[in-house]
């Protein structure tokens, strides 16, 4: 990773956080993407506020990256949001606002960076999905559609850019311990009324390892999808769920 330059978007808080500083270490060049500025000057690194939503936002960040860090070498596709509603209540505006963020999302940071990989014939782009984009969950039909697409969209552009250099995989995280998760927990709780703990261990109940995924765990699986050593693994969906599937 030695002088690489890396993208997190979502790097703020969580996963992103812990996949950024993982590049930092490794001795790369990291930009992370946020919403909120403070989020992002507390992870000490170099960083632009940008949501993804915003097309041309993303693409002036990228912009700003390149002025800072030169070409850019990786793209880690992280944002994301969840929001749970039974479907026969999900509206078209809940449905846009999860296919803005968690895929389309991933097309604009995708579509950033790809020029600079194009033209050096090397580069990685990667997703971090979830569980969720290989199986179904119930009360969240339009983030599962969403990270569903994710990974179509990883399959489709493997092939599309197989003789480039470049690779496309994601990173499929089963619930992990975020941010986001314990928003997710306090929504099991306001309705159901279950404690926190009770709610929690809903959760890791589809894990057979009986817990949590860990932010570090999925940020080590996605800085090797990024090395020299997986130039052969393209395409692909590397479930991180301790056996959820």
């Amino acid at each position: 990773m030695q002088g690489k330059h890396v993208i997190v978007s979502g790097g703020g808080s969580g996963v992103g956080a812990a996949t950024a500083h993982a590049f930092a270490d490794a001795g790369a060049k990291v930009t992370i993407l946020g919403r909120t500025e403070s989020s992002l000057a507390a992870q000490g690194l170099s960083y632009q506020v940008c949501d993804v939503t915003d097309h041309q936002a993303v693409l002036d960040a990228f912009d700003r990256a390149r002025e800072q860090h030169g070409a850019i070498n990786i793209v880690v596709a992280n944002a994301g949001a969840a929001e749970s509603v039974p479907f026969a209540r999900l509206t078209p505006k809940a449905l846009n606002a999860m296919l803005a963020v968690n895929l389309s999302g991933v097309v604009s940071c995708w579509q950033a960076g790809l020029p600079d990989m194009l033209e050096s014939g090397w580069g990685r782009l990667i997703a971090v999905a979830s569980t969720a984009g290989l199986k179904g969950f119930p009360y969240v039909s339009a983030y599962c559609a969403a990270k569903h697409g994710v990974i179509g969209l990883v399959r489709s552009l493997a092939m599309e850019y197989a003789r480039k250099g470049i690779t496309v995989n994601a990173v499929c995280p089963g619930y992990t311990d975020t941010p986001l998760l314990q928003r997710s927990i306090e929504t099991i709780v306001d309705k159901t009324g279950l404690s926190p703990e009770d709610a929690s261990q809903t959760l890791v109940a589809g894990n057979p390892q009986g817990r949590l995924i860990d932010s570090t765990e999925v940020a080590d699986s996605v800085l090797w999808l990024a090395s020299e050593a997986t130039g052969a693994i393209n395409g692909h969906a590397l479930s991180v769920s301790g056996g959820e599937i």
